[in-house]
């Protein structure tokens, strides 16, 4: 079933069925567990999976989640009127809402655990540190970690741990705006936040896009409209960015001057 939440790219790959067999199953057995939200709307999504094994596995966590934190949870305000109607269908009762819901309501995560070996902050950079952890482990470090960290992970190649960078709650709008200007992520950050209504109300992300070579021609036509139109002739003289958008801009600067 759709469980509501729209603001998580993270889920949004799932929801699109982007994401790897193992993975899928990690999530539904409860080990893929960056913050409860995300965590009970993955579990919704995947026991509806076309794989048996997932489904059946996603079934059985629902049916492990403890209920007092989960009717303490379900009565957050964020929580999507969907997801708190398929929980209250099931019996659960609501409680008092919960002070921190951040934190999963179930973390099986040693079952995907790799053994990676901690290595101090004096012994490798951030960069390094994360190199050397796995897919799962990096996801949970882009949901919780700090600004630095979600900086570098954020144009890791894989594109779960990227979304996850771009649905943590302590992303800022200072950091999607730097992001919309990297050269060095992924096409597909960029489409994510170029999509995303929130943060295109942002005038400097909607004009990182914009003179982003990097962001997807479809993208960056939709928000020149949204652009000045002194950014715009500074657009129309760019060699950098895609034919088309240039003249785009060409066509829109000389329809001004007209005007």
């Amino acid at each position: 079933m759709d469980p509501g939440l729209r603001n998580s790219p993270l889920v949004d790959f799932f929801r699109r069925g982007e994401v790897a067999r193992d993975v899928r199953l990690l999530a539904a057995q409860g080990a893929f567990a960056p913050r409860a939200l995300d965590q009970l709307a993955l579990l919704l999504i995947l026991q509806d999976d076309g794989d048996p094994e997932v489904a059946r596995e996603a079934t059985s966590t629902i049916d492990r989640l403890p209920a007092e934190a989960l009717g303490a949870f379900l009565a957050r305000a964020e929580v999507p009127g969907e997801m708190r109607s398929f929980f209250v269908a099931r019996g659960v009762a609501l409680g008092d809402p919960a002070e921190n819901g951040d934190d999963p309501l179930i973390d099986e995560s040693a079952i995907g655990d790799q053994g990676t070996e901690p290595v101090s902050d004096s012994e490798k950079t951030a960069a390094q540190r994360l190199a050397m952890m796995s897919v799962m482990e990096k996801v949970k470090v882009a949901m919780r970690g700090t600004k630095e960290e979600r900086s570098v992970l954020v144009k890791d190649s894989n594109r779960l741990v990227a979304a996850a960078v771009l649905s943590s709650p302590k992303l800022t709008g200072q950091e999607v705006e730097a992001i919309a200007k990297m050269v060095n992520v992924g096409e597909e950050v960029l489409r994510m936040i170029g999509t995303s209504r929130n943060w295109t109300k942002n005038y400097g992300v909607v004009a990182g896009l914009v003179r982003n070579p990097k962001t997807p021609v479809a993208i960056s036509l939709n928000l020149l409209q949204r652009v000045s139109d002194r950014d715009v002739k500074m657009l129309a003289l760019d060699r950098n960015i895609p034919e088309p958008l240039r003249i785009a801009a060409r066509k829109r600067a000389s329809t001004a001057r007209l005007g």
